[in-house]
Order: C-alpha cells, then structure tokens, then sequence
C-alpha cells in the first residue's frame, strides 16, 4: 500500500512509498482509507517535538484521524461489520492514516455520520474529540459560563465554537478580519481581530479560556481569567499533574515541572487552574459527535482537500496556519 512516512525527526519533506499492509489484532479492523486530516500534531511529531512524550520507531507512517471503510475484521471484532463506513482517532502508539490502509481498535471508531461526505467526517475526530473533553469534561461549560477560544478559524476553534454554543455558554474568539464572519456564522459572540487588538486588553473575568496556540498567547491567558478558572492548553508545556497522571517517568516527571514553572506560576497569581490536555481516542464520544452532525447542529469546515501524493503541500500549508478549517488528505481510489 502506498503511505505517507518519515525516516528521521526532522526530515524536510515528507514521502509517499510503498509499504506492508497493517497487521490487525483481535480486536482490530482494517480500514480503507478514503480520507484524513492534516493536524498540528502531525507537523510537531514530525519535527520531533512530542519525542518527551511520543517517541516512535522509524520509518513512522504519519496521520491519526480517518475515515473510509472496514475490509476486515479481528476475531474479537464483533461491534462492525464487513462493509461498515467509519472514522475515528487511533490510539497515539498506532498513528499512519497518511496511507491506503489502517488497523485501528474497535473501540476507537464510529459509524459515519449518514450526512456527511468521507472528507467531511475525516475532518472531525481529532479537533471533535479534543473540543469535547476541553469543554465537556474539563470545563463542564454551561450557559452561565464566558470561554475564549483561541484561533477560532482553524481546526480547533470551528468546531470548539459550536459546541461551546450548543451549551449555551457566552464565546469570545480570536481570528482575522476576513474570517471574522465564519466565526461569527457558528456562533461566537465576541470577535477579536488580533491584527488589530489584544485580546487581553478588551477581555477580562472569563471562566475558561481554550489555547492552540502556546507561547506568549498562552501567557496572556491568565490576564482574563477570573479567579477560580481553567485555562486548557493543547500547546502549552505539559505541567507535573499531566505527567504524573500520564504515567511519565520521575526524571520527566521533573523536567516538565521545570519547564511548565512559569505557567504554573502565572496560574497561581491567577488564582485559576492551568490544564495540560492530550486527547484520547474514544469511539462513544465519537457517537456524541455523530448525534450533533446528524442532527445538523454540528458541521466540519474544510478549506481544501488534496490527494495523497502532493501531501507535502499540505503540510507546507498546515504549517503556515492560514488554513480555514481542516485540510483533508484523499487517498487513492
């Protein structure tokens, strides 16, 4: 089959090869790819920035969220069918969906939404899953509750918007001007133009604030939330709690306490909380996610889609965060 893959940490471009077919377990099936999504994560295990976290073997097939169709089945496998149409998230240690095939667990998929096109639903499992845990289980949002939410017209943000609306909750977000009326179209109340202002300067007293981007925006955070708060980050630097609740050894344990100082500080000063979050796969929150879309009260926004052999411009593309929505990978036919 043909695959997207790396042979070091840092390579500059990625390749399209020919390699074996996945191997499935008991409780695995194999998929036929038909589509995928380009995320940040993708281009940071490339550069070998999750290596404190994630360090794999090479050659590394890239990708982690996919849609397409079941063509076989473990002997465990009993929840799908020959011939299912699903997407999903594979676990962080079976990353490759940049490929023509992908053996995933059965708990980690769901049946497609019937309303969405393959390309559509390959661009929710990542950004959907990660959006409903930041929200749903770590924040609780409800209707009394004021969430900023960084980068509001890239992958995250399209979707974390509505489902923070479909809570009820008060949304500010960040963005520019041209894409101004797309966050607004999905709900956000609050849209600021970062080319023009700071958003710590026209914000104050949030109850969450929901960071993809790190840095300095990140430190910026704890300038708008109100004592008592949480800011969740998908960039930031992972603190002790993460790594001690991810199981991480003692020596990393302490690196990332290090590290995260800063922000732990800033959290303090605060008074609010500072949450690291890795996402997790999850087949029956996918099946929240799917009710949302069926129901139309949910919609991916994809800014292009591009066949497999020219993954390279997708990759150049997600890394120079112009990307409206998600950029999807075709597989071949």
């Amino acid at each position: 089959m043909k695959a997207a893959m790396i042979h070091r940490y840092g390579q500059k471009e990625v390749e399209v090869v020919e390699t074996a077919m996945p191997k499935i377990r008991e409780q695995d099936v194999l998929v036929k790819i038909a589509a995928a999504s380009i995320n940040p994560i993708d281009l940071k295990t490339k550069e070998g920035k999750m290596k404190m976290l994630l360090k794999y073997p090479m050659p590394l097939t890239l990708g982690s969220d996919f849609s397409g169709t079941i063509v076989e089945t473990g002997k465990g496998a009993t929840n799908f069918l020959i011939g299912d149409q699903v997407y999903g998230r594979v676990q962080k240690d079976r990353i490759g969906t940049f490929a023509e095939y992908i053996a995933v667990s059965q708990e980690d998929i769901a049946l497609l939404p019937k309303n969405v096109s393959f390309e559509e639903a390959a661009a929710i499992p990542l950004v959907g899953l990660t959006s409903y845990q930041a929200l749903y289980e770590i924040m609780n949002v409800t209707a009394k509750d004021k969430v900023l939410i960084q980068a509001g017209s890239g992958g995250i943000g399209t979707i974390a918007i509505q489902l923070a609306k479909l809570s009820g909750a008060y949304v500010a977000t960040t963005t520019s001007e041209k894409n101004s009326a797309l966050v607004r179209e999905l709900g956000a109340d609050k849209v600021i133009d970062y080319h023009k202002e700071n958003f710590d300067e026209v914000l104050a007293d949030y109850d969450y604030v929901f960071d993809t981007m790190g840095g300095e925006i990140l430190e910026r955070a704890f300038n708008v939330i109100k004592p008592k708060g949480k800011v969740v980050t998908l960039s930031g630097m992972p603190n002790k709690r993460f790594a001690r609740e991810y199981g991480l050894p003692f020596w990393k344990q302490g690196i990332l306490t290090l590290a995260s100082h800063k922000l732990s500080k800033r959290a303090k000063t605060a008074k609010a909380e500072y949450v690291f979050l890795f996402m997790r796969p999850d087949g029956k929150q996918l099946e929240q996610l799917t009710e949302l879309i069926e129901a139309d009260k949910l919609k991916p926004i994809i800014d292009r889609v591009i066949p497999l052999e020219d993954i390279q411009a997708a990759f150049d593309y997600s890394a120079s965060g112009r990307a409206k929505g998600k950029i999807i990978i075709k597989m071949p036919d």
